[in-house]
């Protein structure tokens, strides 16, 4: 007879029971399924934990970009109300211009013609530093519809769609159109 065979050997009685019975299986099955469990649990709770933070960036760059989004509404507004500002007060000298002037009673057609063109030289300075900048297209240029304004077609003695006359200036400022030049075309031949 072997070791193996033999009863009363501890070590073959041990080695018989180690084959698990089903109380034992159903019993490691239900701590690996704990087990998975909780793994699951505590990744859950971190997934939620993530999540939370990501909404809190989120909300917190959302407020942000209100913020920022607000704050160059103001500096936008601010600065229309200013460049109105700086603009209305290089008329001012001109204004003073104008107002005194007027005052002068006995003024001779000299002095108010005189002071008639310091005026505009004061009115033309103030438009100028604002970059507004007359368009009086010369005799003969090319006729430009995006500055100038054709009022008729007249038979002239120069090239067809050119300038012939300029009967009230344009203005530009920061080249774009406040006002087109008004103009007469030559007609066609």
């Amino acid at each position: 007879m072997t070791q193996a065979q033999n009863p009363a050997d501890p070590a073959a009685a041990t080695a018989s029971h180690t084959a698990h019975s089903p109380e034992e299986a159903l019993a490691a099955a239900a701590v690996a399924e704990a087990d998975a469990l909780a793994a699951l649990t505590n990744e859950l709770a971190e997934l939620k934990a993530k999540n939370a933070d990501l909404a809190d960036q989120y909300l917190r760059a959302k407020a942000e970009a209100e913020n920022a989004r607000r704050r160059a509404d103001e500096e936008i507004a601010k600065t229309r109300k200013f460049a109105v500002e700086s603009f209305a007060e290089s008329l001012l000298p001109v204004l003073d211009s104008f107002e005194a002037g007027l005052s002068i009673q006995e003024a001779s057609l000299a002095q108010i013609r005189e002071g008639s063109e310091a005026t505009l030289k004061q009115l033309q300075s103030a438009l100028t530093r604002h970059k507004v900048v007359a368009i009086a297209p010369a005799a003969g240029e090319k006729f430009d519809p995006h500055q100038h304004q054709a009022i008729s077609m007249v038979p002239a003695d120069q090239e067809p769609n050119t300038v012939v006359a300029v009967l009230q200036k344009g203005y530009l400022i920061a080249e774009r159109v406040l006002r087109p030049a008004l103009v007469t075309v030559a007609a066609p031949k």
